[in-house]
C-alpha cells in the first residue's frame, strides 16, 4: 500500500484532498467552512493540475498553442471560474489516473523491445597471456578467445572451440529449446550456455553481433510510423484547433439566437465540449497498438523494420518463397533407402557408411551421419572417382556406390523393380549385384506444410517457390508443401526478374529468402522476409522483417499479427472518434454533463489502451502477462516520460 502511495502521490494527495472537501461541503457544513472546503479543493486540484498547466506553458513556449494541456486547463479552470469545484478537480484527477495507465501501458507495450536490450551482456572472459580476465565485450577483439561459463550469456559472436556445448538462443530466436553447437559451428551473443562451460573464439566485434544488430533494428521498427500512424498525427494536428474554435463558438454564437442567453449555461456547455475534444486518448491507441504488434512479434523471434512493414502484412496477397534453407534444412539427409537381391536395410546402410566414411562429399557425409552410432567396417582397395562414386571391400566383399552411369561402367545393371525419384540418389552394388539405392534429399521443414496451410487460410492468394535446384526437385518439394506452382533451375538475376513482373501497385507481394543471392530479391519485394538464423548477412540486412528461428510457420504468425493489430487499432480509432462525436453533440444541446466529458476522455482512453494490450496478451511469449500488470507496471510519472511521449502526436507533445 505505501509503495502505491509513494507511485502515484499526486493522485493520492488529490483524491484525498477531494474526499475532504466533499464532506466539508456536503456532510459536516458550519461556519466557516466554506474557506475549508474551497482550500482543499484547491490543494486537491494542484496536486494533479500543476504538472499540466506546467506542460502547457511548455507547449505554448514549443510554439503549440492547442495542446491536451491547454484544452485540460482552460476547460478545469473554467469549471472553477463557475463554482464547478468538484467537477474540475474530477476532470484533473481522471486525466492523470488515465495517464498513469497511458504511460505504463506504453512502457510494457516496450517491455519485450527492453527485454531484448537487457540480453546484451556487458562482461567478458578473455584469454590473455595465458590466464583469464573480465573485461567489457566492447573491449575484446576479433580472433580473441572468451570463456563462457554455465548459466551465463555468450557476450559476442564467434567460433566454438570446445568439442560440444549446449546454448538456450530463445533471446535471439524465440525458441526455448536449447540448440548444440558443435566445435566449429557459430556462436551468437546474448545466447546462454547450459551445461559446459564453452570456449569461443571471437569473430565479430561487440558493436557488429548479430544481437547488437537485432536491437538496432527493432529500435528503428518503434520508431518508424505506420500509414495509419501518420494519418492520426495529421488528423490530431487539424482536429485539435477545430474543436477549440468550436467551443468558443458554442460560448457565444447562441447570444445571436437564444432569447434567454446565460453566459454561464453556455460557457459550461464549452468547457464539457473541451474536455470530451482531447484527443489523448485517440492518439495513444494508434501507436500503442503497432508498438504491442512489434514487440508481440519480437518476443515470438520475429523482427519487424518499422510498424508500416507490420501494416504491409496484412495486404499480402502473393509470396514468392525461396527452396532451399526457407522451406528446406538446407543439408543432405536420407530420405529413404529401396533394397533388392536379398540385402536389408540395415546391411545397406552398413557397406555404404564403411565405404563413405573416409569421403569428404556432401552426399558421402549425409549417409554417413545417418548411420551415425552404429557398427561401421574398415574398407580396404578404396577408390575415389569424382563426380562418380567410391569402391572398395568392406568385409571380404566388393562395394561399388555412385550415380547410375558408375555402376554401369562398373558392369552392373540396375533392379527392374527400382523406383526413380527425384534427388540425389547412390547406388550400391555389393560383389557386382544391386543391392538397394540410397536417396538423398535436402530434409523439408518440419513446420513447412502447417506455414504454407495457414498462409493459405490467411487469404494469400499466390504461393509460389522459386529455386536454383533441378525443376524435377522443386516440383516434388511444392506439390508435397501444397504449392501450386514452383519454378527450378534459376539464377539469382532470373527470380528477380520473375518477382519484379509480379509486383502491382493493388497488390502487396513478398518474397521470402535466405543466402547472399537472395538479397536482391528481397529487397525489391513490397516485403522482404529473410530467414535470420542461418541466413547471410546481406539478406537480413536487406530484409524488412527477419524469421531469427528460420521456421516458415513464423511467416503466417507474422502476418496474424499484422491483421490483429489492425483491427485493434482501427477498433479504437472507431470507438473513440465515434463516444467523442456523440458527447459533443450531447454537450451542445445541454444534455451532458462534466462526469459524462470525463467518460468520453479518460474512459475512451483506458478502454482503447485495454484493447490495444490484448495484442500483447494474445501473441506474448510471457504466458503470466495481465491487463493489470500492464496498467500497474510504471515505477514513477518522470519515468514514463523517458520511455514515449504521453500521446504520441506531434499537435500534443
Amino acid at each position: 500500500m505505501l509503495n502505491f502511495l509513494k507511485t502515484y502521490k499526486e493522485a493520492a494527495i488529490s483524491a484525498l484532498f477531494l474526499i475532504a472537501a466533499l464532506l466539508l461541503q456536503y456532510v459536516f457544513s458550519f461556519e466557516g467552512s466554506r474557506y475549508l472546503y474551497l482550500t482543499s479543493y484547491g490543494i486537491s486540484y494542484l496536486a494533479v493540475g500543476g504538472p499540466v498547466w506546467i506542460k502547457a506553458f511548455q507547449s505554448l513556449k514549443n510554439g503549440t498553442l492547442f495542446s491536451e494541456f491547454f484544452l485540460m486547463g482552460i476547460a478545469t479552470a473554467g469549471a472553477f471560474a463557475i463554482g464547478e469545484y468538484a467537477e474540475g478537480v474530477a476532470v484533473m484527477l481522471f486525466y492523470m489516473i488515465g495517464e498513469y495507465a497511458q504511460a505504463g501501458a506504453v512502457q510494457k507495450a516496450r517491455g519485450s523491445i527492453k527485454k531484448l536490450i537487457d540480453e546484451q551482456p556487458d562482461i567478458a572472459i578473455v584469454k590473455r597471456n595465458g590466464s583469464f580476465e573480465e573485461v567489457h565485450p566492447s573491449e575484446v577483439e576479433p580472433g580473441e578467445v572468451i570463456l563462457v561459463r554455465p548459466g551465463s550469456k555468450v557476450p559476442l559472436d564467434g567460433i566454438l572451440l570446445t568439442p560440444a556445448a549446449s546454448f538456450n538462443t530463445a533471446a535471439l530466436t524465440g525458441e526455448s529449446v536449447p540448440s548444440t553447437a558443435i566445435k566449429g559451428e557459430e556462436v551468437w551473443a546474448g545466447s546462454i550456455s547450459q551445461q559446459t562451460a564453452a570456449e569461443i573464439e571471437v569473430t565479430r566485434g561487440y558493436k557488429d553481433t548479430k544481437l547488437a544488430n537485432i536491437l538496432e533494428l527493432v529500435q528503428k521498427a518503434a520508431q518508424r510510423k505506420a500509414p495509419t500512424q501518420r494519418f492520426i498525427t495529421r488528423f490530431a494536428k487539424v482536429y485539435t484547433p477545430v474543436v477549440v474554435w468550436l467551443a468558443v463558438a458554442l460560448t457565444f454564437v447562441p447570444y445571436l439566437f437564444v432569447e434567454n442567453y446565460l453566459f454561464e449555461e453556455w460557457f459550461y456547455r464549452a468547457l464539457i465540449f473541451l474536455v470530451v475534444s482531447c484527443p489523448c486518448g485517440l492518439v495513444i491507441s494508434v501507436p500503442l497498438g503497432y508498438f504491442g504488434g512489434i514487440g508481440a512479434a519480437s518476443q515470438n523471434g520475429i523482427l519487424l523494420k518499422g510498424s508500416d512493414y507490420l501494416d504491409r502484412l496484412r495486404r499480402l496477397k502473393a509470396l514468392y518463397l525461396d527452396k532451399t534453407g526457407t522451406m528446406t534444412e538446407g543439408s543432405f539427409e536420407v530420405e529413404s533407402v529401396q533394397t533388392f537381391n536379398g540385402c536389408g536395410e540395415e546391411e545397406l546402410l552398413s557397406l555404404a557408411a564403411s565405404l563413405e566414411q573416409h569421403s569428404t562429399h556432401p552426399v558421402a557425409a549425409a549417409i554417413v551421419k545417418h548411420y551415425n552410432g552404429n557398427l561401421v567396417h574398415n574398407s580396404q582397395s578404396h577408390k575415389e572417382v569424382a563426380g562418380k562414386g567410391v569402391t572398395g571391400t568392406v568385409d571380404k566383399k566388393q562395394i561399388i556406390a555412385g550415380n547410375r552411369e558408375f555402376l554401369e561402367e562398373s558392369g552392373v545393371q540396375l533392379h527392374p523393380d527400382y523406383q526413380t525419384e527425384p534427388f540425389t540418389t547412390v547406388h550400391v552394388a555389393v560383389n557386382g549385384s544391386h543391392a538397394g539405392t540410397i536417396t538423398i534429399a535436402d530434409k523439408v521443414k518440419s513446420d513447412a506444410k502447417q506455414a504454407i496451410d495457414e498462409l493459405k487460410s490467411l487469404g494469400i492468394e499466390k504461393l509460389v517457390m522459386l529455386s536454383g535446384d533441378s525443376q524435377p526437385v522443386v516440383t516434388h518439394i511444392a506439390r508435397k508443401l501444397g504449392i501450386d506452382e514452383a519454378i527450378g533451375n534459376l539464377l539469382p538475376d532470373q527470380k528477380y526478374e520473375i518477382v519484379e513482373k509480379a509486383l502491382r501497385k493493388d497488390t502487396v507481394t513478398g518474397f521470402a529468402g535466405d543466402g547472399i543471392n537472395d538479397a536482391p530479391v528481397i529487397t525489391l519485394a513490397d516485403v522482404g522476409i529473410a530467414m535470420g538464423g542461418i541466413g547471410s548477412d546481406a539478406s537480413i540486412e536487406t530484409a524488412d522483417v527477419v524469421i531469427q528461428s528460420d521456421q516458415p510457420s513464423k511467416i503466417p504468425l507474422a502476418v496474424r499479427i499484422s491483421k490483429f493489430t489492425h483491427r485493434i487499432v482501427w477498433q479504437n480509432i472507431g470507438f473513440a472518434l465515434g463516444i467523442k462525436v456523440l458527447i459533443m453533440a450531447l454537450a451542445a444541446v445541454g444534455l451532458a454533463n462534466m462526469w459524462a466529458a470525463i467518460f468520453a476522455d479518460v474512459g475512451v482512453a483506458l478502454i482503447a489502451i485495454a484493447n490495444a494490450i490484448r495484442i500483447q496478451l494474445r501473441y506474448s511469449s510471457d504466458k503470466n502477462l495481465s491487463f493489470f500488470s500492464f496498467i500497474t507496471s510504471k515505477k514513477n510519472p518522470e519515468e514514463a516520460e523517458t520511455v514515449a511521449p504521453q500521446c504520441g502526436c506531434e499537435s500534443c507533445c
